[in-house]
């Protein structure tokens, strides 16, 4: 998995658009291997990203939970102190 995708799941605030489309643009450079595709296959790689945040919203929509959302800003802190603990820098 992409270290740089996040869970977007039962967070409040909710997932931003912003944050759908960052983790499916990196979805699609990790299973194409492509930073920046070349112009040929420019089209197909935008339209695979437009296809993955569709299917993430569409994901997002539909799930439930009855757990309490998640506080960003808790869940950011976590984050950082594992990043301490396991690398040693945040």
């Amino acid at each position: 998995m992409c270290r740089n995708i996040r869970t977007l799941f039962n967070f409040d605030p909710p997932t931003t658009e912003e944050e759908v489309r960052s983790a499916s643009l990196q979805f699609v450079r990790k299973i194409s291997g492509f930073t920046k595709p070349s112009q040929s296959n420019q089209e197909a790689f935008d339209r695979a990203v437009d296809e993955v945040a569709q299917a993430a919203r569409t994901l997002l929509g539909a799930l439930t939970t009855n757990a309490p959302p998640k506080d960003r800003e808790v869940e950011a802190a976590k984050a950082r102190a594992k990043g301490v603990r396991r690398f040693g820098t945040a």
